[in-house]
């Protein structure tokens, strides 16, 4: 009943919203479609929707109204009102979807209660180590134009029906003939500096070949003792017309990360006693001596080519490459209520490679039937990706047992590490999949899509100790949608999709859980106000699964190896079903807004709530005025961040060797952001923004192998940036 009035409320939020407001639309028609910073000129102001079409769910090249799934798009805008830095931020700030931070280098991301694991690049599938454990999570998003959330399963493209989302990171294009660009530079709390530069122009003179390149660096310290951060990203890409009808395109980027006195894990939970151990927000689990450095690889050639007729192909080759060395420092067990020691201290020091190669290819069209155009897409991917990890072991005799802890300040001495190399992971994966898709134009008020993708995969290796192999050949992964107009204005739609979804994660015998296998519907409305200027999704969603990786409340088995891995159950029948409601755009003009709300409850076969370590409740708002209609050098915004109660069950077996069953609980909490941006000149611009305004406090994950992390304080940035 609670979900059903849920969707009822959100289902009028919008009208009565738009009610308040119906004389602004002839007001907001003049000035409705803004640059979003993605046409002719590199430029540092634009909207907070797009008209371009994505490939992200269908491939068919459709709108995010004529997609049948949630999508939310953060634009260059967004990324720049907001002083969004990583892909982490984005999912932070994104619709229906949350990030759980592991440490201070891994992260976690879910939609609709289940973990993402779908990543894209131009549309492209691209695979991450787990949790991003190689800085995936931390790429920096001053090389992407926008980024694309679409929740909801999207096996069609990326080869599997994950049912959570997948986020698709689109690069920025060399699309401008005149030279042009801009450079900023921030400064902020914890010694953060950061300067940034975006250039490009045409390198010919008949401007057929075109340049576009971005640099970043960032240095410094964190709210944690002991951290210090250094950043690099490089990016560069060329576009050549090679005849009116043919572009290509290849590129670069690279990412160099360095951060020091860098936390393997977070704080630890219990004390011998059960209690919970509350530290200071600044305590440090790591030392000096301590690093975990990523460098993050790209190298892409595209090109496309126009048949006429509306036809086109493309064709994509992507190397990804993502390697890390770390030496870490883990501390582990029970505080000791007495003593203050903690159970067991662990240095660790490892290096790895990851490297993915893949082709992906599409021919899509218009097809003529009974008097109508419909339109076709078919496509095939191939991949290669492999893992290799390979561990240090330290000096014979050096992990501390009973380590004092209560008052740690970073004083764990650097124990040395042997050159002897021992090989952990040792993964390939192959992934090949064809897919097709048609949408039906039965008439001018409905619209029908069906598809599906016919997906291999095989994996081979081991994973500390454990095998990982398994495989699927010939996978039919069906998709359907069905989009139907009610006025101009307003657009029902559906879709349909099968799950199956091969999994990493093991079970109590540490063998890997069998694929996740279900059924993922949706129906919703979309809406577009004020020439398109305001759009508006109210969605609705259910979920069916089986094989659902579910945390264990009983007592966990020995850990091959001496390190900590969580083990599964398999849960059957799990159902998550809910609602989501976004509204974005200029709703008059110079005021932008993002603001959306979800809902789910999940259960499984037996009624029980499962997936609880995920707020059940998300509230994500943002939006910036400039006065008199966009036209006022000044510019202010504000949002707030609202999740709901979430918690994590466990059980733990005490020093005294009496068994508990503690339920780590974070309340429901609400972050609020600030900005203000003034124009000086016309090309020069000063920005400011403050984040959690309420230097609110909150844990930014809770339950990981019975740690808990604080999540950011008060923090404040401030930039100038020139145009030119």
């Amino acid at each position: 009943m609670r979900v059903k009035s849920a969707m009822l409320l959100g289902a009028a939020l919008p009208a009565l919203f738009l009610s308040a407001v119906p004389t602004l639309a002839q007001d907001a028609q003049a000035t409705a479609n803004h640059d979003d910073g993605a046409n002719d000129d590199i430029i540092v102001s634009g909207s907070y929707t797009i008209a371009d079409a994505i490939d992200t769910a269908t491939g068919l090249g459709l709108t995010v109204r004529e997609t049948p799934q949630s999508v939310s798009i953060i634009t260059a805008q967004r990324i720049r009102d907001q002083n969004l830095v990583s892909i982490a931020d984005v999912v932070d700030n994104a619709v229906g979807v949350t990030s759980e931070t592991i440490d201070d280098v891994r992260n976690n991301f879910y939609a609709r209660g289940f973990q993402i694991t779908n990543y894209q690049i131009d549309s492209v599938p691209m695979a991450w180590t787990l949790a991003g454990g190689a800085g995936e999570t931390n790429i920096d998003v001053s090389i992407f134009d926008r980024v694309e959330v679409v929740r909801g399963a999207t096996g069609l493209m990326t080869g599997a029906g994950e049912p959570s989302a997948s986020i698709n990171m689109v690069r920025k294009q060399a699309n401008s003939v005149d030279w042009t660009g801009y450079a900023d530079v921030q400064y902020g709390s914890w010694n953060t500096l950061r300067a940034t530069a975006d250039v490009g122009g045409a390198l010919s003179a008949d401007g057929r070949v075109r340049f576009r390149g971005v640099a970043r660096y960032e240095q410094g310290d964190n709210f944690i003792d002991g951290y210090e951060n250094e950043k690099t990203v490089l990016y560069g890409t060329v576009e050549a017309d090679l005849t009116p009808d043919t572009e290509v395109r290849a590129g670069y980027s690279h990412q160099i990360h360095r951060p020091s006195g860098v936390a393997w894990g977070a704080l630890p939970t219990y004390d011998s006693n059960g209690d919970f151990v509350e530290f200071d927000r600044s305590q440090t689990t790591s030392a000096p001596w301590t690093h975990w450095n990523s460098d993050n690889s790209n190298l892409f050639i595209s090109g496309e080519h126009d048949f006429g007729n509306g036809w086109r192909a493309q064709v994509h080759y992507n190397f990804v490459r993502n390697q890390q060395q770390a030496t870490l420092l883990y501390f582990s067990g029970f505080v000791d209520a007495d003593t203050g020691t903690i159970g067991s201290a662990y240095p660790y020091k490892d290096e790895g490679d990851n490297r993915q190669s893949s082709f992906n290819g599409q021919v899509n069209g218009l097809v003529n039937l009974f008097g109508r155009e419909h339109e076709i897409v078919v496509g095939g991917l191939h991949s290669n990706l492999v893992r290799d990890t390979s561990t240090f072991a330290p000096v014979a005799g050096y992990q501390a047992v009973d380590y004092p802890f209560l008052g740690y300040d970073g004083g764990y001495p650097d124990p040395g590490f042997t050159d002897e190399t021992t090989l952990r992971v040792d993964e390939r994966v192959k992934q090949t999949g064809v897919y097709g898709a048609v949408r039906l134009n039965l008439s001018d008020r409905l619209k029908l899509i069906g598809g599906g993708r016919i997906a291999s995969w095989e994996q081979t290796g081991i994973n500390y100790d454990v095998r990982s192999d398994f495989g699927d050949d010939g996978v039919f992964i069906p998709y359907a949608g069905a989009l139907f107009d009610l006025t101009p204005n307003h657009r029902l739609y559906a879709s349909y999709t099968e799950i199956f979804q091969p999994q990493s994660e093991v079970g109590r015998d540490f063998v890997q859980l069998d694929p996740l296998q279900g059924v993922s519907y949706e129906v919703g409305l979309k809406s577009a106000f004020f020439d398109e200027a305001l759009q508006t999704t109210i969605a609705l969603f259910r979920i069916e699964q089986d094989n659902v990786a579910l945390n264990p409340l009983t007592a966990p088995p020995t850990v091959p190896g001496g390190l900590p891995r969580t083990t599964y159950e398999a849960g059957e029948g799990v159902v998550s079903k809910g609602f989501e409601i976004e509204a974005t755009g200029e709703i008059v003009p110079g005021w932008n807004i993002n603001a959306g709300f979800s809902l789910f409850e999940a259960e499984d076969a037996a009624g029980d709530d499962v997936l609880t370590d995920q707020p059940r409740k998300l509230l994500k708002l943002f939006t910036t005025f400039t006065p008199d209609g966009g036209l006022s050098p000044l510019t202010v915004g504000g949002g707030v961040n609202y999740r709901s109660r979430a918690y994590s069950d466990g059980v733990l077996t005490l020093p005294s060797g009496e068994v508990i069953t503690p339920r780590f609980e974070q309340g429901g909490y609400a972050v609020v952001n600030l900005m203000a941006r003034y124009q000086l000149t016309e090309q020069l611009q000063l920005q400011a923004n403050l984040e959690n305004l309420l230097d609110e406090e909150y844990f930014s994950q809770i339950g990981f192998y019975s740690q808990y992390r604080w999540g950011t304080p008060r923090n404040v940035m401030v930039g100038a940036s020139l145009q030119f």
